[in-house]
């Protein structure tokens, strides 16, 4: 009887597979630069354990609500060890969000399932945030299911960024 053979090289539907993720994904975290390219473009590409690790991990950070720029950075500072053992860890899937989109002004939820404002004991769910750039790499996010005092203390810390500007 021969070992198990594990495999180590995907072409990129099996890597998304994999990974449970679409192809477009991993091209677009590739261009992102969340993924390293893959060595050889063409119809014989091949992507590697790293590549499968690194949507792993991904994943998980999503799962944690990160944004992908927090990802990328987190994703630098790992150790290929600490990349292999958060890859590993265990999300439960019904709470991964959707590839990345655009950013629209208001930007649509696209069912991501994210924590929103608690009434009666229960969760609202988000439909959709308003978006607000304060300041270059400064954004502000409000859910639309947001209450009256968390919308009032969203337009205060814009009124402050603006009267930062004027001065």
């Amino acid at each position: 009887m021969s070992p198990t053979k594990t495999q180590t090289e995907w072409k990129l539907a099996e890597l998304a597979a994999e990974a449970g993720v679409s192809p477009r994904t991993v091209r677009y975290y590739v261009q992102r630069g969340l993924l390293p390219a893959p060595p050889f473009k063409g119809p014989d590409t091949v992507y590697g354990e790293e590549h499968l690790q690194r949507l792993k991990a991904i994943r998980v950070l999503q799962a944690r609500f990160l944004p992908l720029d927090a990802i990328q950075v987190e994703l630098t500072r790992l150790s290929p060890e600490e990349l292999k053992a958060l890859s590993e860890a265990q999300v439960p899937t019904d709470i991964l969000p959707p590839a990345p989109t655009a950013l629209s002004e208001p930007s649509p939820a696209s069912g991501v399932s994210t924590p929103g404002p608690v009434q009666a004991g229960r969760q609202l769910p988000v439909t959709g945030y308003r978006r607000w750039e304060l300041a270059p790499g400064l954004e502000l996010h409000l859910a639309d299911t947001a209450d009256e005092k968390t919308r009032a203390l969203a337009e205060r810390v814009r009124a402050l960024i603006e009267q930062s500007e004027e001065r």
